[in-house]
């Protein structure tokens, strides 16, 4: 009898220390320098100017030989010149060159980035390495940084992925004040170049790999779609702090941590799990300054925070499952259920 309690034990100790391992290997950096991806940000931004400074016709046929559906998109949707096909979008450009607001919007995007965005292509390099990791298969986007006209900071596309530089020109920016209807200052103030590489990631996550599914009605299915892209962003990004991530100042992150198990306690008693009414939803999920029902001291996004932390207890707890399986498994009271989420505040 005693030598197979012995026996148990043992197993019971290598199967604790396996998990221990597992553990460990999920939150340990993964060696991707040998995965052969480069990434490098076109500037299409500087290329899009040449149609101001070089012959109009010439450059347009570079344009539309060097960036594709890009230039096409970029001229119909976002500057609603009218057809690439025609030239009379000519006619609507010259104005928008000659115009104080572009040259404006130039002298400030070329004073913070003023040339190849060294920084951001190691960031995302190392990014795009990871996510080839974990997804071997995944074509990867080229990435184009160009001017938005402050409508959108990323914009996804056949092949590429854009980055509208005029809203990553820092908190301080001197056009953002004049946006605050658009672009109210507790988001404005993450529009930083730090930003950009999260962003990026996030937006590939979200419009492109893995897009939210239209039967997710219920503030959990939101809650917890939302916890798979940032627990993404963790693996994906593991260098970048949980705040940015979420898009958090470090006080709004302690504050979630502090208060935790208050607000998983309120989201069960006000009995918001299965709530399907959009607008109720959004007061959790949606960008805010606080969370209105819990105090003018409180975090926005507060059901995206406890989605981010059913999934990662989730993944703790099952140390066999793998990122990919995890990103389509859409079954989220499962995920809840088996996540065995019971939080306590942090005092």
């Amino acid at each position: 009898m005693a030598s197979t309690f012995y026996k148990f034990k043992q197993i019971y100790f290598i199967f604790i220390i396996g998990l221990l391992l597992t553990a460990c290997g999920r939150n340990k950096k993964i060696d991707v320098s040998n995965i052969p991806i480069d990434v490098k940000i076109e500037r299409f931004d500087h290329d899009f100017d040449g149609l101001r400074t070089k012959p109009m016709a010439q450059q347009a046929a570079f344009m539309k030989k060097k960036y594709g559906s890009f230039y096409s998109d970029y001229t119909e949707q976002i500057l609603q010149a009218g057809s690439i096909s025609d030239t009379a979008y000519f006619n609507v450009l010259r104005p928008v060159f000659k115009g104080r607001p572009y040259l404006d919007v130039k002298h400030d995007v070329d004073l913070i980035y003023p040339g190849a965005m060294d920084k951001q292509n190691v960031e995302l390099t190392d990014a795009f390495r990871r996510i080839k990791y974990y997804f071997p298969q995944k074509k990867l986007p080229k990435v184009y940084a160009y001017f938005s006209g402050f409508k959108a900071q990323t914009s996804v596309g056949d092949g590429y992925f854009g980055i509208g530089l005029d809203l990553f020109l820092g908190a301080d920016s001197r056009f953002y004040p004049a946006l605050i209807e658009a672009f109210p200052h507790y988001i404005s103030k993450r529009f930083t170049p730090d930003n950009i590489t999260p962003r990026v990631i996030e937006g590939i996550a979200r419009e492109d790999m893995f897009p939210e599914s239209d039967n997710d009605k219920t503030l959990l299915a939101k809650m917890v779609y939302t916890g798979k892209i940032l627990y993404f962003m963790d693996q994906i990004l593991p260098d970048v702090p949980d705040s940015t991530k979420i898009g958090y100042t470090t006080q709004q992150l302690k504050w979630c941590t502090d208060f935790k198990s208050t607000i998983w306690a309120y989201l069960l008693e006000q009995d918001l799990l299965y709530e399907t009414d959009y607008q109720k939803i959004q007061t959790y999920v949606s960008e805010a300054p606080f969370t209105p029902q819990l105090g003018r001291e409180s975090a926005p996004k507060v059901g995206s925070w406890t989605g981010w932390q059913i999934v990662k207890e989730y993944m703790d707890k099952h140390p066999d499952i793998t990122l990919p399986e995890l990103m389509i498994n859409n079954d989220a009271q499962k995920i809840l259920n088996d996540s065995k989420y019971r939080p306590r505040n942090n005092h």
